[in-house]
């Protein structure tokens, strides 16, 4: 390929709108560019880096014998609706009625129109275990999105799905295609940590996030320094904490006027009272009939998390089915931004869980369960009094995120180190979440129908390109791996007429027939923008071809990652670049 042949606009400024080095980057180097909020063109070099990864993507897929499918990206939103999906995704599903007053999905994933082709092919344990994927475009409505590749609408995604009879089967997959992964990503050359996850709309129980660590990223990442525990801030679990309970009182009651002050720091600064020493409490609610409450408490400088709560919710008192919900008529029952644990006495169906953290004596300020109002001086024993020993409506549970400094949950001694990551990668233990409302089934050895069970698995291609530029670059440019890299190599004539032009040309058919893929750089312009460019776009290998050298029968050979070039003799400049190539990765 040569360079006029193409299409590369390059650019020397920063554009204003780009956040982060990679989105900054990838529109300098003219890999993409923004048609609207969420939504690139993909150029050709961006086009090449991105079809590389998914190449590598799905030999492997391959490798671990999995059969590869084409799926409809219109979907039936009576699927979702079967699902329940169409409520967990929320805002971020793309929904409209077709001509015919259809209601269809523009896909963000294909659980359930695989789901449902299952269910119609496949009757037999004998035809299980399978494993179907597909590489193609998804859609989110997402609210805010940013980041370039990292926070988008339509983005390239694989995702693979895992048919079972059993759970031996699952798990058998489940670790063929984890492995699966860690060879895409180190053939990708994009580095990576593993992680516990929550499973997030997407559902089912055991869940494992491939991440990128980078600053950048918007997952918070909790490691332990003992090198043996690594989750995502959503999962992260504590270790143990110690409460107590008792204590005297610190003082008498003190109500405090606190209207128009929508945060808890402000809360907290008009009363005089450190985050840290003021009690957070959310009050969630569990469907049924009666209408069940819980009440979460945690410290001013906390954060509840979800998953945890409606996890302890489960386990201390049976109550399913837990949502944060703030509505009128939810208002009308609490005065929600002034609860306090006090609320909860003399409220049927409503339960308290408490983080160990905030499970303490001494001095605490919290709501004063009444609009506009907060209190001084709150004591557990004297404000809940035998409510502490009610096991059906108290309990002491890890209900928040956990954070630098904290236990580690192993409980060896380890204290976790929070940084953050992108997303490159997430495998699913599904079970039948999906299988059973839509029908999907088999007949066991026996002649007994039981639910298909499932495994799920996604990797986000253009993330890879994302990962690879926001951990790959210097303040030249991009610094590619060889194996997603847009062009291996770069051959740049000084000037592109005579001899050089015809050594030019027998390197970049002779580079190419031996699949080492590079463009040739004809265009009439100085050498330093020539390099520029190359150094801004990040070709693994630059060719440089100059008068002097050629009279020599040299060439200059120069890896992305090095100050100073190197003189090969012609004859030697494909075994050169091979070998260059290998060492580059």
């Amino acid at each position: 390929m040569k360079w006029s042949q193409s299409l590369i606009p390059t650019q020397k400024e920063i554009p204003t709108d780009a956040q982060i080095i990679s989105h900054q980057l990838m529109l300098r180097a003219g890999l993409i560019r923004q048609v609207t909020a969420g939504a690139y063109d993909f150029l050709p070099l961006g086009l090449r880096a991105l079809n590389k990864a998914a190449q590598i993507v799905r030999q492997e897929m391959d490798r671990a014998g999995c059969a590869e499918v084409q799926l409809p990206i219109l979907q039936p939103l009576e699927l979702w609706q079967k699902t329940g999906r169409d409520v967990a995704y929320g805002e971020n599903l793309f929904k409209f009625k077709d001509r015919h007053g259809r209601l269809t999905t523009i896909a963000p994933t294909a659980e359930e129109v695989v789901t449902e082709l299952v269910a119609g092919t496949i009757s037999s344990y004998k035809q299980l275990p399978l494993i179907l994927y597909q590489i193609g475009t998804k859609f989110r409505d997402e609210y805010r999105p940013r980041f370039g590749l990292l926070r988008v609408r339509e983005f390239l995604m694989k995702d693979a799905y895992s048919f079972h009879s059993n759970l031996a089967q699952l798990d058998e997959a489940y670790e063929s295609l984890y492995a699966a992964y860690e060879r895409i990503f180190q053939r990708c050359g994009v580095p990576y940590v593993v992680v516990e996850a929550e499973a997030g709309p997407i559902g089912g129980s055991a869940s494992h996030e491939f991440m990128t660590p980078c600053d950048a990223g918007e997952d918070v990442l909790l490691f332990s320094d003992k090198n043996n525990y690594a989750a995502n801030v959503e999962k992260a679990e504590t270790g143990h904490r110690s409460h107590d309970l008792g204590g005297a009182p610190t003082g008498e009651l003190e109500k405090a006027h606190t209207p128009d002050l929508p945060s808890i720091d402000e809360v907290g600064k008009f009363m005089k009272v450190k985050s840290k020493n003021m009690l957070k409490t959310l009050v969630f609610q569990a469907q049924g009939n009666p209408t069940r409450w819980v009440m979460g408490v945690v410290r001013g400088d906390h954060d509840i998390n979800e998953a945890k709560i409606k996890k302890a919710a489960r386990e201390k008192f049976g109550v399913e089915s837990l949502a944060l919900v703030d509505t009128p008529e939810v208002r009308s029952l609490w005065p929600i931004g002034f609860v306090s644990p006090r609320g909860a006495i003399g409220r049927n169906h409503t339960v308290i869980l408490v983080d160990p953290d905030a499970a303490q004596g001494g001095f605490w300020a919290t709501g004063a369960d009444e609009i506009d109002y907060h209190i001084k001086h709150f004591n557990w024993q004297r404000e809940l009094g035998a409510v502490l020993n009610d096991a059906e409506k108290f309990a002491v549970a890890d209900i928040r995120n956990a954070q630098s400094g904290d236990p580690s949950p192993k409980n060896d001694g380890g204290v976790l180190q929070s940084s953050r990551g992108i997303e490159i990668g997430h495998v699913f233990k599904l079970g039948t979440k999906y299988t059973v409302p839509l029908g999907a089934m088999f007949t066991d050895e026996t002649g007994r129908e039981q639910p298909i069970i499932m495994g799920t698995y996604g990797i986000g291609v253009g993330r890879i390109l994302l990962a690879a530029v926001e951990t790959g670059h210097d303040d030249k440019g991009i610094i590619w791996p060889s194996a997603i890299a847009p062009y291996q190599v770069v051959i740049t004539p000084i000037k592109y007429e005579g001899q050089a032009r015809e050594v030019a040309d027998q390197l970049h058919d002779q580079l190419n027939a031996v699949e080492i893929d590079c463009i040739l750089d004809d265009r009439d312009a100085r050498p330093g923008f020539k390099f520029a460019d190359a150094d801004l776009i990040g070709f693994p290998v630059r060719i440089t071809l100059g008068e002097r050298g050629l009279k020599e029968g040299q060439v200059e050979i120069k890896k992305r990652t090095q100050a100073e070039a190197q003189l090969v003799p012609v004859a030697q400049v494909v075994q050169f670049v091979q070998d260059l190539l290998l060492q580059h990765g």
